[in-house]
């Protein structure tokens, strides 16, 4: 491990899908949006691969506080062209009722290359994420702190659901979009390398066979950027709430500088088998922060606000060092209220139960998605 201190930046990454503000159906981003976003935001703001999506990223930030002004910015500016069109941005993973066969990809060529490639696996790709970088200029250190960090992917997926239906149906997951997400190849927890060396090795493998044409077709929970000197995480919903997104990316910040802490100590932590990360990920998916994790220490399930209050007495001082420990105490937040899955459920079932048709009860659910967009900014 270099004796260099990351800088530990953080950079946020989301995409929001586009409805109709009256009728809360999905539509196409108009050429004309797209056009002022773009005035306003430049390289910030980017089409993504269905016409309907649009993605936003921050700046290169040295705080939290720094991101959470940048992203508000984002997320108001999106709003407020979208709003001129009649229309308005959610921050959610998956729309409840609409249907993947009825949307068509952006003409541009990475994405006409991915269609390709991928057929019908990308054609169901309406799905929304976030992505966290956190800056580690050592590529040997992000590649060590990547085997360690997967364990905690599980922890972030469960508090950002965001997806529970799919085309009319409450799927029973709290994050359905990881399901359409896992069937496109080289997704999911990522595997162990030795070194930096290790993971070039193998990448380009793939690269000097024609498979990919680079790293950013590797699409794991947890990779090296192709971009930046930084590790991503890409495990998480995208999160209707301004606050939640930020304290998620807080606490992916201060794991990361939590693991490097304890390698100053001559520490790490213990590096377990995907197969058992994967079934606290798989629990993540199925049930959010309602059923508890494993904790493989004591080998039994743990219910998650007990391993929230321990995650975040574990990252104390790195909150402090870092000047995001507010953000990371906030992470409370989102087990008092629920998820957006959980937050999701509740406003349709009251809706049915006050008399509501199922397509008036996905409406509320949609206006409710909008109004929580729509409340930090």
């Amino acid at each position: 491990m270099t004796a260099t201190a990351p800088d530990f930046t953080i950079g946020i990454e989301e995409e929001y899908l586009l409805v109709d503000a009256d009728t809360c159906a999905l539509v196409e981003a108009p050429k004309t949006l797209m056009e002022a976003c773009m005035a306003d935001l430049g390289a910030q703001v980017t089409p993504e691969f269905l016409q309907c999506q649009i993605e936003v990223g921050t700046c290169v930030c040295a705080t939290l506080p720094e991101a959470r002004d940048d992203l508000r910015r984002l997320r108001a500016t999106v709003a407020r062209h979208a709003a001129a069109h009649g229309l308005a941005p959610i921050a959610v993973s998956c729309h409840p009722v609409a249907d993947w066969k009825d949307q068509h990809h952006t003409d541009k060529d990475r994405y006409n290359d991915l269609e390709r490639a991928l057929a019908g696996v990308a054609r169901r790709m309406l799905i929304c994420g976030m992505h966290v970088h956190v800056g580690i200029p050592d590529p040997d250190q992000r590649i060590d702190l990547m085997a360690q960090m997967s364990y905690f992917l599980p922890h972030l997926l469960a508090m950002s659901a965001s997806s529970p239906f799919w085309q009319g149906v409450d799927t029973g997951l709290a994050s359905y979009r990881l399901t359409v997400f896992d069937n496109l190849p080289r997704t999911g927890l990522p595997p162990r390398f030795e070194s930096w060396s290790d993971y070039e090795r193998s990448v380009g493998a793939l690269v000097g066979m024609g498979l990919i044409e680079d790293a950013t077709k590797i699409w794991w929970d947890l990779r090296p950027s192709a971009r930046f000197p930084t590790l991503e995480t890409r495990i998480c919903d995208v999160s209707p709430r301004l606050e939640h997104a930020l304290s998620i990316a807080a606490l992916t910040q201060c794991i990361a500088r939590m693991l490097w802490r304890l390698a100053g100590r001559n520490q790490r932590w213990r590096v377990y088998e995907r197969f058992l990360v994967g079934e606290n990920r798989w629990r993540a998916q199925r049930y959010g922060v309602s059923e508890g994790l494993i904790d493989f220490g004591r080998k039994q399930v743990v219910p998650f606000p007990e391993l929230l209050d321990e995650l975040i007495a574990l990252l104390e001082p790195d909150a402090a060092a870092l000047g995001c420990w507010a953000e990371v105490q906030a992470a409370r937040d989102v087990i008092a209220d629920g998820t957006s899955a959980d937050r999701q459920r509740r406003v349709h079932a009251a809706a049915l139960a006050g008399g509501k048709t199922a397509d008036a009860a996905v409406a509320d659910v949609i206006r409710a998605l909008i109004e929580e967009y729509n409340a930090d900014l």
